[in-house]
């Protein structure tokens, strides 16, 4: 009788950032899966919200005003920022209440408690580059020339993927606390809309305002989304100062958030 030996190599431990890639992963699914479970239209409400927003906006300006800002056709100007608006707009207005709503499963699970904010960020973001084809078909429906500058738009997603995170971390933890700023939150949203080159370009800002409205990190990324279409659009000044603030609000949002989450787990 002979007796085999069969060594079966074991199975390398992951690694933390593994580990934390994974559940992130496994939590956003999970999120997109449960939006969409009881809606019968699915995918297509990610999108006809702003479809509907720019429709409003380009009756207004083309139509009813004679129409002194952005660029033409005024469509495609105005979806190549709306669009990463709704992302924004979506991400930090949801991580208000990010804890809130899943606390037990905040309270119970040993994963990481950024994670609970990060993937509010990435199925927004999905959410976001699933509605890039609305661009393209409204781009090839008015004629609008797609420019060597599209280059930048992994550039513009990156920097705005760290801005999110960044004001999402601080909102998320501080609801927790002072729960008038869920409200408050929703209302800074709404004037920053307006304060942030959407439905005008920030090329079409008086010059004493233009290095002003640099601070605000939207400006440059919105400028970078729009190039692809429009070369114009592009201004450096406001895309390097708009993404000094937005690593300057990541840094903060951790410091915000690893300040707090012990009260956090103890308050909700």
């Amino acid at each position: 009788m002979v007796l085999v030996s069969v060594s079966v190599p074991l199975r390398p431990a992951r690694s933390p950032f593994e580990r934390y890639r994974s559940s992130l992963w496994l939590l956003t699914l999970r999120d997109l899966r449960v939006r969409y479970s009881t809606s019968a239209l699915g995918y297509v409400w990610s999108i006809l919200d702003p479809l509907v927003m720019a429709s409003i906006y380009w009756f207004v300006f083309t139509q009813v005003f004679d129409r002194s800002v952005g660029s033409t056709p005024y469509i495609v100007f105005l979806l190549a920022a709306l669009l990463p608006w709704m992302w924004f707009n979506g991400a930090v207005s949801d991580s208000t209440r990010a804890f809130i709503r899943e606390a037990k499963l905040v309270r119970s699970t040993k994963i990481p408690r950024t994670i609970w904010v990060n993937r509010i960020a990435l199925s927004k973001g999905i959410e976001f580059l699933a509605s890039i084809p609305v661009i393209a078909v409204f781009a090839i429906a008015t004629g609008a020339q797609l420019q060597w500058q599209v280059v930048f738009f992994p550039l513009a997603v990156l920097l705005q993927a760290i801005l999110v995170v960044g004001v999402s971390l601080i909102v998320a933890p501080l609801v927790v606390f002072f729960r008038d700023l869920e409200r408050a939150t929703k209302l800074a949203l709404r004037f920053l809309f307006y304060a942030s080159p959407i439905i005008y370009g920030i090329t079409d800002l008086p010059e004493g305002l233009h290095l002003w409205a640099s601070f605000n990190p939207l400006a440059g990324i919105f400028s970078l989304y729009r190039a692809a279409f429009f070369p114009e659009q592009l201004d450096w000044m406001a895309v390097g100062i708009g993404a000094g603030v937005s690593v300057l609000l990541l840094g903060l949002g951790m410091l915000v958030f690893r300040r707090t989450i012990r009260a956090v787990l103890k308050e909700i």
